[in-house]
């Protein structure tokens, strides 16, 4: 296909974003324009546009886009490996890509559709701020639940009350566990996850390591969790979690997107004896930004993935709507560069 423009209509603040902003990812080619999950209408085409399905897209549809807009395609992990959510060569809208280069960021009032990128149109009864309240945390949640392998009756502890644990516990829930427990703070992001699908809530404010392990042992009697999915991104949350697994359970690792330090386990104690299945999950795939949007538009009454998206910053608010981000003070900061 051709090259095309779309019209921001939403951006987000992900945990990303902080990480770029306080410079802890490797290899980013500053200054870049931020903002790798969008939507919005589009606004020009050169030549005939099709979304992922073979649909003639129009100026004025409204489109969502998947961020990873090149992978090689040959390498090990692209073809041996199929894994190319770790090819050397990924390109990541908002992370991967300089301002010098163009428009390759959501947080302009434009952004450039490079040929060859996905395109999907949102589904008519998603709206923009359905999709970019699931946004980035959807996606990985959508490789989570992959990568967990849920079976009808599990137990499923999320550790993290972010856009990603939220999304991972509602999901859980429709994957068929028959208890989930969201873990995390503070108390308003945990009364959301309730609202999100999970069950029970356990405040990280209010209690001890010990304590968190003692409530997850009686809530399974005595067993530990099927699939605990660390959303927080720290150290001490992956010390925990591999002891609230049960034995033969499963431990999928998705928040830790940089490095945050070393975590202190037993490996005989925590992992060999107890037989434990320990996944990484890094990003995500076309598949899952595809079935993100079939989520959004069969759940959409049940699940208020919007709600998560709590307050919209223009681009004269940036800073504030980062430190916001950083504070955890909202589940998620959006930004409407026409504002």
């Amino acid at each position: 296909m051709g090259g095309a423009l779309l019209r921001t209509a939403l951006s987000e603040v992900c945990g990303t974003d902080v990480h770029l902003w306080h410079g802890r990812l490797s290899g980013v080619p500053y200054p870049i324009i931020p903002g790798h999950v969008t939507t919005g209408t589009l606004d020009k085409a050169r030549g005939t546009l099709r979304d992922v399905q073979g649909r003639v897209l129009e100026e004025g549809d409204r489109l969502a886009f998947f961020d990873v807009h090149r992978t090689c395609g040959k390498c090990l992990a692209c073809t041996a490996h199929r894994t190319p959510t770790r090819c050397p060569s990924r390109r990541v809208y908002g992370i991967t890509d300089s301002a010098t280069e163009g428009l390759f960021g959501g947080w302009a009032q434009k952004v450039y559709l490079e040929p060859g990128v996905v395109v999907a149109k949102l589904p008519d009864r998603v709206t923009f701020e359905d999709y970019i309240g699931g946004g980035c945390g959807l996606l990985t949640s959508v490789h989570i639940i992959e990568r967990s392998k849920i079976v009808l009756g599990d137990t499923v502890v999320v550790q993290g009350a972010g856009a990603v644990g939220m999304s991972a516990a509602a999901l859980a829930r429709k994957a068929g566990a028959g208890q989930v427990i969201v873990i995390g703070a503070p108390q308003s992001r945990l009364d959301l996850s309730i609202t999100m699908g999970a069950d029970v809530v356990i405040n990280i404010d209010t209690t001890t390591p010990d304590e968190r392990l003692a409530r997850v042992m009686d809530l399974t009697g005595g067993i530990g969790a099927d699939v605990v999915i660390e959303a927080a991104g720290s150290p001490r949350a992956f010390e925990e979690g591999v002891r609230m697994a049960r034995n033969g359970g499963a431990y999928v690792i998705a928040g830790h997107y940089t490095n945050t330090g070393d975590s202190t386990i037993n490996a005989h104690e925590h992992i060999n004896r107890k037989h434990l299945d320990i996944r990484g999950c890094w990003g995500s795939e076309v598949g899952h930004f595809l079935r993100a949007l079939q989520v959004l538009e069969r759940y959409r009454d049940e699940v208020p993935w919007h709600l998560i998206g709590a307050k919209t910053y223009g681009l004269t608010q940036i800073n504030e709507a980062l430190a916001v981000a950083a504070s955890m003070a909202i589940p998620k900061a959006l930004v409407d560069p026409w504002r």
